[in-house]
């Protein structure tokens, strides 16, 4: 039978030959997932003989790898700021670069007492949890749409111990505040334009759920309507904090000035495009 480092081999190549990104690190996941350890484990493990049921279950992830299904659906799990969620398609798979909007937030608000957070569309939960765990003390709140990413979202919160997240099934179209000021509004909303919806790469286009993607329109229409409606559920001083697709940042800033937003700040992303924006509600 062929050992870890044979089998590691062979099917990296053979991602490569199908033109799937970071082949290496992909054929490690998968087999990691197989043999129920550590990616860096397999280090330990090069000389290791595959079992038949090990290899059969292998070859099948790597099959479903080379159709773009994304790995971390195939696996199942994903690691967003230290923490460990269960992803599937009911949401978009956190990124890293949602990490910078998470961090952000904690920066700014970690000396508040007892801070009241609104995260819109939550998704997977990531962004909420991430939060909940670093601030530890406050008041979280999530709204999604989408009755199945919020079970999804309530899944991640009982697997990371954190239960003291409001979960709310509504629409920013909808959502009335629950009568509360906040000291923080944070969103990652879909930011795709129908026009540039059909040119994703595949693993996006046909794994991951469109109503998280675009809004059908210009990919600002949900920043416009989050501004609109947030700012009255912001306290005086309060935040609003959001990730932005590429070539975002100056209509985002423009649409947080026009409705009275000051102290609008920019942060780049590890490839050095404007990812993270704020505005401070006057």
């Amino acid at each position: 039978m062929p050992t870890v480092l044979e089998i590691l081999t062979v099917s990296s190549g053979f991602l490569t030959e199908k033109k799937i990104e970071s082949a290496r690190l992909n054929a490690e996941l998968l087999l990691a997932h197989v043999l129920n350890c550590k990616r860096f484990d397999l280090y330990l493990r090069y000389d290791k003989p595959l079992t038949d049921i090990e290899l059969e279950n292998y070859r099948s992830l790597v099959r479903r790898r080379i159709k773009n299904e994304p790995y971390q659906y195939i696996t199942g799990n994903c690691q967003f700021y230290g923490l460990n969620f269960k992803c599937d398609n009911r949401a978009l798979i956190p990124r890293p670069e949602t990490e910078l909007l998470v961090e952000a937030v904690i920066d700014e608000t970690k000396q508040v007492n007892n801070p009241s957070i609104l995260d819109v569309g939550t998704g997977s939960g990531n962004i909420i949890i991430s939060l909940a765990k670093n601030l530890k003390i406050g008041e979280f709140t999530s709204i999604d749409v989408s009755v199945e990413a919020l079970n999804l979202a309530r899944e991640n919160a009982a697997l990371n111990n954190c239960e003291k997240i409001n979960f709310i099934n509504a629409s920013i179209f909808n959502f009335e505040g629950q009568g509360k000021k906040y000291d923080a509004i944070v969103s990652n909303p879909p930011y795709v334009s129908q026009k540039d919806y059909n040119e994703l790469p595949p693993e996006i286009l046909h794994f991951e759920p469109e109503i998280a993607l675009t809004d059908k329109q210009d990919g600002l229409m949900f920043y416009r309507m989050i501004v609109q409606r947030g700012k009255d559920w912001l306290k005086q001083g309060g935040k609003i904090y959001f990730e932005a697709g590429f070539g975002q940042s100056e209509q985002i800033s423009n649409i947080l000035e026009q409705n009275g937003f000051s102290e609008i700040k920019i942060k780049n992303d590890y490839s050095h495009i404007p990812r993270i924006i704020s505005g401070v509600k006057k």
